[in-house]
Parts: structure tokens; C-alpha cells; sequence
């Protein structure tokens, strides 16, 4: 079984050859301003603006906390845009980040990208506005992803970031 491969830099950027999806964590609020997605909106307007019609437009669809939007950005790149945080700020609930959520949603991911023969990019979902801990987001992408033989890497972009 292979490993997750962590390397230093841009998520939105995978230096590998081949179909990529790029997953990242959302809220269940229809946020989009802060953290990654800054990142991936500076790539490419889709993922943001296929994110803000899925929220507007949820009462008559799959919306909501473990749901994924897979958005197209090029021949070869997909965004898995994963609702996996309850909100965006720490509360009487604890931090924003619902693990059960990330999981339900990374087995999604995983069968899409079964499906596309793809890799996986990412940044370390859920730690960073979301609050959540690397030690327990990690082994739900080994479980989903990294057992079903789906090349995973995380990449870590610069200073202050984890």
C-alpha cells in the first residue's frame, strides 16, 4: 500500500502528469472568502461560483455537511468542493471542523476519482479556519483514498500554513 506524499507548495498547482482532482474543505453556510478557496478563486472563477449556486439553490438539492460538488476546471483538473465544517467560527459546538462529515465526503471523492483515474491534491483539510487536527483528519484519507490505491498528496504552502 502506498503512503500519502506531503510536499511543499501550491495545492492549486499538481506537478504530476494526468487527471488531478483538488479537494478542499467548505462550510455548510455558503462562506467563501477565507483560507484555501482564496487560492483555488485566484486559479479559477467555477469552483466558487458552481459552490455559491449549490448553496443559493439548496433546498432542491444534495447541499449540506459530507456532500461534494465536483467542478471541472480544465481537460485534465477537477475541485471537489467537500462541505465538512458546521459553520466558520468556534462555538459553543466546539471548532467548525465535523470530521464525520470529511470522511463521508473523501469517500466520494474517492469513487470519482476511481471513476477519472485520477490523483488527489490537497492541502491539509479541515486544520486550518476549520480547527480541526491533522492526527485525525489523516487516517480518514488513508481509509478512503490511500487503501483503494488512489495516489494522494498533501501539499503544505508555505510559512504559517498547516
Amino acid at each position: 500500500m502506498s503512503e500519502i506524499k506531503y510536499v511543499r507548495g501550491d495545492a492549486t498547482v499538481p506537478s504530476v502528469k494526468g487527471v488531478k482532482v483538488i479537494a478542499h474543505v467548505c462550510n455548510d453556510i455558503g462562506g467563501w472568502g477565507k483560507g484555501f478557496v482564496l487560492a483555488l478563486s485566484r486559479r479559477w472563477p467555477e469552483p466558487e461560483a458552481a459552490f455559491r449556486a449549490w448553496h443559493r439553490h439548496r433546498a432542491s438539492n444534495d447541499f449540506g455537511l459530507g456532500a461534494v460538488q465536483f467542478v471541472q476546471v480544465d481537460p485534465y483538473v477537477w475541485v471537489a468542493n467537500m462541505v465538512g465544517q458546521r459553520g466558520i467560527r468556534t462555538g459553543s459546538e466546539g471548532v467548525p471542523v465535523r470530521y464525520e462529515a470529511i470522511d463521508s465526503a473523501l469517500e466520494k471523492v474517492a469513487d470519482k476519482a476511481a471513476e477519472l483515474g485520477a490523483s488527489v491534491h490537497l492541502p491539509r483539510i479541515g486544520c486550518g479556519l476549520a480547527g480541526g487536527k491533522w492526527s485525525q483528519v489523516e487516517p480518514l484519507i488513508v481509509e478512503r483514498l490511500v487503501k483503494r490505491g488512489i495516489a494522494v498528496t498533501v501539499h503544505d504552502h508555505g510559512e504559517g500554513r498547516s
